[in-house]
């Protein structure tokens, strides 16, 4: 039964097993395993788990993974391309300073189509190679530079939203579009030139950066585009004191950070939304996320290295909010889910011992889940193993970091998170059932 990787990648075979160590989290806090067992994959879907092969499928094809861990491929629900190049400098400044420092400038050379090529490139290559499965992205506000982004992704096989970024104020002179109406235009032109190429995986989101850097008239110009074309909307919330003071003097009206966006409609509701960081999130604004179902982009790595503090993702996963993880690149320095995974665990240890002892920390499980089935639910059924859901599945042979040792199945998954397996490890990786990268 066994069969060659390379020859199920050739054939676009539709049916197919692998087999290895299964480790998923449908429901959080609760890891699945099922050790040496067959993962059966039909139509792009997640079809069964079975110990032995049952009869009706003896003639489908066996990937044979003996030995190695196989899990959902990870999820990242917030990334930013443009940043990708300079990531692990700057890491001593706070966000706004950060911003103008290192994150503008670098944004105004993807004007320049050469460079975006080289540095996209870059980025998509290393993304190819990642854990990730899937993500959401940032871009730039530079139209063709952003579809350039999106050609590159799509021929990774990663799953992916991307954005091109409005901003008309706050901003430098070379990254400040315009006029708002524009902006909304050349906005409703990315759209309709990314629906002309067909793409497959590649879809494209609204993204206004965030309100310092959006009118309100930009705000209800994106609003319209959204209605139009249906567009998820991706942003940021809450992340810094002195981005919140900010928005409070740029929209004084606004009953809080998050009522600036959903007054225009973007913010849940009818527009799938999700918001990275929410560190500071009122109460009120805490309600309205839950009530509005906004996604929540937990991004642990970078609200360290910008000194933003520490979300209250404990709370917000005992309400039963959407939480998931993301890198922020280049705010966090890898793009590494792996390293989200555990900076996220170790975060919510210092939130519960210095801040709120009530906030239990956050296990492997729980965090586990988040970078799986909780970032997945963007997409609809994705991170579980569960009948119905996409055949999203990294492969990882952890016997490259030998032990004289013996460990559980869920005691190797943990240490090939904390040890960084990602980096050195990765043997296969499927999104919709299909192979998108071998090792």
């Amino acid at each position: 039964m066994d069969t060659d990787c390379c020859q199920i990648e050739k054939s676009g075979a539709d049916t197919f097993f692998l087999y290895g160590d299964l480790c998923h989290a449908p429901v959080i806090g609760r890891l699945d395993i099922h050790a040496s067992s067959y993962l059966l994959c039909k139509n792009g879907q997640c079809a069964g788990i079975f110990k032995t092969v049952p009869p009706e499928f003896a003639s489908v094809p066996v990937l044979d993974y003996g030995g190695c861990l196989i899990m959902p491929g990870m999820v990242d629900l917030h990334i930013h391309a443009s940043q990708f190049a300079y990531r692990g400098t700057g890491m001593d400044c706070e966000l706004l300073d950060w911003l103008a420092r290192f994150a503008f400038p670098e944004e105004s050379r993807y004007a320049d189509p050469d460079y975006a090529a080289g540095a996209y490139g870059i980025f998509a290559e290393q993304m190819r190679k990642s854990a990730t499965t899937r993500a959401v992205i940032f871009g730039t506000i530079h139209r063709e530079a952003t579809l350039l982004l999106m050609d590159l992704m799509e021929k990774t096989g990663i799953v992916s939203y991307v954005g091109k970024v409005n901003m008309d104020r706050d901003a430098p002179p070379a990254l400040r579009e315009p006029a708002a109406d524009l902006s909304a235009f050349d906005t409703f032109g990315f759209v309709n030139a990314a629906a002309k190429r067909n793409y497959r995986r590649t879809k494209p989101i609204l993204t206004p950066r965030f309100i310092p850097c959006c009118s309100d008239s930009l705000l209800s110009e994106l609003s319209e585009v959204r209605r139009t074309y249906d567009l998820p909307v991706q942003s940021h919330l809450s992340e810094n004191p002195g981005e919140v003071e900010l928005v409070k003097k740029l929209m004084p009206d606004a009953r809080f950070y998050g009522d600036g966006y959903d007054r225009y409609g973007l913010f849940g509701n009818e527009s799938r939304t999700v918001m990275a960081h929410c560190v500071y999130s009122s109460d009120e604004e805490i309600r309205r996320l839950l009530k509005n179902g906004v996604w929540v982009a937990h991004c642990p790595n970078s609200n360290m290295n910008l000194a933003s503090g520490i979300a209250p993702v404990r709370r917000y996963l005992d309400l039963g909010m959407r939480v998931g993880l993301g890198s922020d690149v280049a705010g966090g320095q890898t793009e590494s889910m792996f390293r989200a995974v555990t900076d996220a665990i170790q975060i919510s240890k210092l939130y519960w011992r210095h801040i709120d002892s009530g906030a239990r920390p956050l296990t492997f499980p729980e965090s586990f889940y988040m970078a799986t089935r909780g970032g997945g639910s963007f997409f609809g059924k994705v991170g579980s193993f569960a009948d119905g859901f996409a055949f999203d599945a990294l492969v990882l042979d952890d016997a490259v970091m030998p032990t004289p040792r013996e460990f559980t199945v869920e005691q190797r998954l943990e240490r090939a998170f904390y040890l960084g397996l990602d980096q050195l490890g990765i043997r296969a990786k499927f999104a919709d059932g299909r192979m998108i990268y071998q090792h």
